[in-house]
């Protein structure tokens, strides 16, 4: 009993009825509601990670379900918790209720899957060291660091297990949103500005949303934007217009028009033209490789692909399965038309066309479970890049889908920093020629 805080309630809410003169019935019947109670608990709790945990695994059949299919492997700890809470609530009444053995073996069975991503972590974190050392030649960017006057590295591992629960921090930016950059077809393009507070000029990042060509705005991953500010970057948040109103290349076409705006406006907000990184998620991340690989108001230093299609031919020849997207139909509305009615649009607008000379140096992180950009099309493209002479890492992680950084404080988003911060520490060093 005295391991049992519920128990030592009970316990004394029936010392304290017996004073009081309160009946033995009515005592007993107190004392089976809060027994009740704690194991209905730990019941409700037990189905609900174990339901939630399976999503670890099962990949989205449709669009409905893949907000479960994306979140569960991030709030994994959570799940781990939860787990735990209710196999403590569960074991008390084991011998006496099948209700409690039930809810035992359905929460260890949530925990031993909810492990698993966390379990795959250091394997992971290895493979990954070995990459961006194979590809760039340093560890650990720290002698990179040092050439730049700001501090640009504010992770020492990592995965913290405290940001799991707590978030990652990134307060302290300078933030100005819905800067006007032109009017295009009737449509107002903005750009979100992030930047440090301390005074100075800094290397510059482009970011670009995704949403399948269709929807999104500036705003959006905002967290990512002031975090790198934090660290010492401008962050140029820019926009686009959509399909189906704004058919491909109209899209590419908006993106240098904003690199254009970004190059004749940095200096007002701290921003060096010389050190220009691009980055986008998605939709934005094939735009941000285009404008890498094609031509450029900006030199661009580096590209981050994170999630972007690649091939959008072979992907319309084989769309993923399942396919909660449909992915045809998404190429269809960017492009205006199918395969067959448009299949050079469809080159044209694939990054992959392009990989047949050095390009700037590319870093691709990609979900292994994502059925929406396969990794296996990310793969082809480091390799073409590597064997044309470009610098490309591939960080493809084993338990993420899409948009895995839409829990910012995730374990796919916690590598995604930590990695990010040390690919632009190394790209956009003064005096880096790669």
């Amino acid at each position: 009993v005295c391991c049992d805080p519920i128990a030592q309630l009970v316990e004394q809410s029936t010392f304290n009825a017996q004073v009081a003169g309160s009946s033995p019935a009515r005592v007993i019947v107190q004392k089976n509601w809060v027994q009740s109670l704690r194991l209905w608990l730990a019941f409700a709790l037990a189905i609900s990670t174990l339901f939630l945990a399976c999503w670890i695994f099962i990949n989205a059949p449709t669009r409905a379900w893949l907000p479960l299919s994306v979140g569960a492997p991030e709030v994994s700890a959570w799940l781990l918790l939860g787990s735990l809470i209710a196999i403590t609530l569960a074991i008390f009444d084991l011998r006496t209720r099948v209700l409690a053995r039930v809810a035992l073996v359905c929460a260890a069975l949530a925990f031993g899957l909810a492990v698993t991503p966390l379990a795959r972590f250091p394997s992971t974190t290895r493979r990954f060291a070995s990459a961006m050392h194979d590809a760039l030649g340093v560890r650990t960017g720290g002698d990179i660091a040092a050439e730049f006057p700001t501090k640009l590295f504010s992770r020492t591992s990592p995965l913290s297990v405290g940001e799991l629960f707590r978030g990652v921090g990134h307060d302290g930016a300078r933030v100005v949103r819905g800067v006007p950059v032109g009017v295009v077809g009737g449509v107002p393009l903005t750009a979100d500005i992030y930047r440090p507070e301390r005074p100075g000029i800094f290397p510059t990042v482009v970011q670009i949303y995704g949403g399948a060509w269709q929807r999104g705005n500036p705003g959006d991953n905002a967290a990512f934007a002031e975090w790198l500010a934090v660290q010492g970057y401008v962050v140029f948040a820019i926009d686009y217009r959509h399909a189906p109103a704004a058919r491909w290349p109209a899209q590419i076409d908006d993106v240098r028009a904003d690199l254009a705006w970004i190059r004749d406006h940095a200096l007002t907000y701290g921003a060096d033209t010389a050190r220009v990184a691009i980055l986008g998620r998605s939709a934005g991340a094939q735009l941000a490789m285009m404008a890498a690989y094609t031509d450029s108001p900006l030199p661009i230093r580096a590209v981050l692909s994170f999630y972007g299609p690649v091939d959008l031919v072979d992907s319309y020849l084989h769309p993923p399965h399942p396919d909660p997207l449909q992915i045809r139909t998404v190429e269809e509305i960017f492009i205006g038309g199918t395969l067959g009615e448009r299949r050079d649009a469809y080159a044209q607008a694939s990054p992959i066309t392009y990989a047949t000379r050095k390009l700037p140096p590319t870093l691709l992180v990609y979900g292994d479970r994502d059925h929406i950009v396969e990794a296996r099309y990310a793969m082809r493209l480091r390799d073409k890049l590597v064997a044309n002479g470009t610098t490309a890492v591939l960080l493809d992680i084993p338990w993420a889908d899409h948009a895995f950084d839409e829990v910012f404080n995730g374990p796919s988003s916690q590598l995604e920093l930590y990695y990010t911060e040390r690919f632009l520490a190394w790209a956009l060093a003064r005096g880096a020629t790669h």
